[in-house]
């Protein structure tokens, strides 16, 4: 009993450190959907682990009506794990979440197919779920790590990551510690390449209007000079001349054609 209330004091508590936009315990009680689809899912989970039948699915629907956010009653969630907005957000049957994670709206822990056993994600502690990212089959989300908003994650993280895109791709390990709410310095490695590119193509028109301006080793040639040059294979040799001299004059220049 001991340990529900403090679950459930950590799951109020929370909410005051990660939103800045929490006044005061009432507002936080009667307006956050998160915590309601939390604390309902807590009891639903209870009954559960009691083998109690359709009840707990029941309760977990009723939070889904209310709340936009549907965890099933098998799913493990860890004291302090806070869920902003929620809105769309899905937590499978076998997913198991750490403490004090930070889940934002759009998000799904779900599975990749009909697979019986664990099939769902494993979140370490004080990990981020940015906005809409999908967090796929039985893999692993090492603690500290950030998932960047609109990720697709298919393979296991480690620790202290921070991972972004489609597929999801680690692009910050073991680096200077970031504060969880500031989404502006999670890295962009297409706009990097883009940028990168730009770059090249910037630098090699310069080099093109360079050499526009100083050309090297060209030549102005005069067409008059060309008049009267045939190629080598086209000028007739002397015993070819003697035989048949106006019918080939008359093929180069044209006119046996």
């Amino acid at each position: 009993m001991k340990n529900t209330i403090k679950t459930l004091r950590a799951d109020f508590a929370i909410i005051f450190e990660r939103d800045p936009a929490a006044r005061n315990w009432l507002e936080v009680l009667l307006c956050y959907p998160g915590l309601h689809a939390i604390w309902l899912y807590r009891f639903a989970h209870w009954l559960n682990t009691l083998k109690l039948p359709v009840i707990p699915r029941m309760i977990s629907q009723l939070a889904r009506f209310f709340t936009g956010i549907e965890i099933h009653p098998g799913a493990r969630i860890g004291k302090g794990a806070f869920i902003d907005h929620g809105m769309g957000v899905v937590i499978g049957e076998t997913a198991i979440i750490g403490e004090y994670v930070l889940i934002y709206q759009g998000v799904t822990l779900g599975g990749t197919g009909k697979e019986s056993g664990k099939r769902h994600p494993t979140l370490g502690d004080n990990v981020v779920i940015g906005a809409g990212a999908k967090v796929l089959g039985n893999i692993e989300i090492g603690s500290n790590s950030r998932i960047g908003a609109g990720s697709v994650v298919l393979k296991c993280v480690p620790p202290d990551c921070t991972v972004v895109g489609i597929p999801g791709r680690i692009v910050h390990r073991h680096g200077a510690k970031v504060s969880a709410l500031d989404h502006c310095q999670v890295p962009d490695p297409e706009g990097d390449v883009i940028r990168s590119l730009i770059g090249r193509v910037e630098q090699l028109e310069r080099h093109a209007e360079l050499h526009s301006l100083h050309p090297i080793n060209s030549y102005i040639i005069d067409s008059e000079l060309l008049k009267h040059v045939r190629p080598r294979h086209l000028t007739p040799s002397d015993h070819f001349e003697r035989d048949r001299s106006e019918e080939y004059e008359g093929f180069s220049e044209g006119s046996g054609i």
